[in-house]
């Protein structure tokens, strides 16, 4: 089953003074799922690497995506319809994350790889009571 990345993670990963650089590194590195990132999360995702971390980080995470190391997953249109609704119901979730929820629940993904507690609990899949939140 793939695992759907969140920003966190993925930033977690690069920071090495990060909370959750051990946990997320450790979990990963013992999972061989597909690892599948919303073209949603990369924006943020090197605008953090970026400021935070440097220019150099963030091109080895781009890279890390040209060598097909992490899946690009696509925002079908019914994710955007999916995202107006969220971003209804949960008035502090904002774009990216409501955009991950959508994708997780269109591939019926049971999980989110998320340091994200507080958003992702919150919400109540479509097709599922909650999400279990990784690591």
């Amino acid at each position: 089953m793939p695992l759907l990345l969140a920003t966190g993670p993925l930033y977690a990963l690069a920071d090495e003074s990060d909370a959750w650089h051990r946990r997320v590194r450790d979990f990963l590195e013992a999972r061989d799922d597909l690892l599948l990132v919303p073209v949603t999360v990369l924006p943020e995702v090197t605008y953090l690497l970026r400021s935070r971390l440097g220019e150099p980080v963030e091109r080895r995470f781009i890279a890390s995506l040209a060598d097909h190391e992490l899946a690009i997953e696509a925002l079908h249109p019914s994710d955007l319809e999916r995202c107006r609704s969220l971003l209804e119901d949960y008035r502090d979730l904002g774009f990216v994350d409501a955009s991950v929820v959508a994708m997780a629940e269109r591939l019926r993904l049971a999980a989110i790889v998320t340091t994200d507690r507080r958003h992702f609990a919150q919400v109540r899949p479509v097709h599922r009571p909650a999400f279990e939140l990784l690591p």
